[in-house]
């Protein structure tokens, strides 16, 4: 078996994070990235990295967390988008459009009046539900990559630690249940 080119599995860097983690009182480190500095708002994301066990090799774990709440959203604003694109062949989402997109406002609005209807219609409805899942990225190119969607309000340091240390115990659990949730925004 050829030698890993992962760095997350270099034990170089293991005892550098097991540093870090053990200056910051902390089982892990926030990995500072820019959705994560916003100090006056309820944390729905965080990127961590902690140093775990992977098929009995220690290794570190790359993970981002993030509430149901706000993978709801994007699930629905997705479906919402797929929907305009049905609608309004002309139409080019937010992430698809480059240096020469040339927006016209009067459309623009159209489609984000639209968009907002579609959100509410489908939030009335239910029509996407969301359980709390985890996935395990064994080929991320730094460590072991972990998506990690639970059903909490915020993304607390208490609930990251909770995480942590139920991961790393084995004994954590996700809850399988489904929810819906409706914008909190009434605008």
């Amino acid at each position: 078996m050829a030698k890993h080119t992962n760095p997350g599995f270099d034990p170089a860097e293991i005892e550098q994070l097991k540093l870090e983690c053990q200056e910051a009182g902390k089982p892990f480190v926030y990995f500072e990235d820019e959705l994560n500095d916003e100090p006056d708002n309820v944390e729905e994301f965080v990127h961590i990295q902690f140093v775990g066990e992977y098929n009995k090799q220690e290794v570190i774990y790359d993970a981002v967390l993030y509430t149901l709440r706000l993978h709801h959203c994007s699930l629905v604003f997705e479906a919402a988008e797929k929907k305009v694109k049905n609608s309004y062949p002309s139409y080019i989402p937010q992430e698809e459009r480059d240096a020469s997109y040339v927006p016209n406002e009067e459309f623009e609005e159209e489609i984000d009046m639209f968009i907002a209807e579609l959100i509410d219609e489908m939030e009335e409805n239910e029509e996407v539900k969301v359980a709390e899942h985890l996935e395990i990225d064994p080929d991320f190119d730094y460590g072991i990559g972990l998506d990690v969607c639970l059903n909490v309000e915020e993304i607390s340091e208490e609930v990251v630690e909770k995480f942590v240390a139920e991961f790393l115990s084995g004994s954590f659990k996700l809850d399988p249940t489904l929810y819906s949730f409706k914008s909190e925004d009434e605008d």
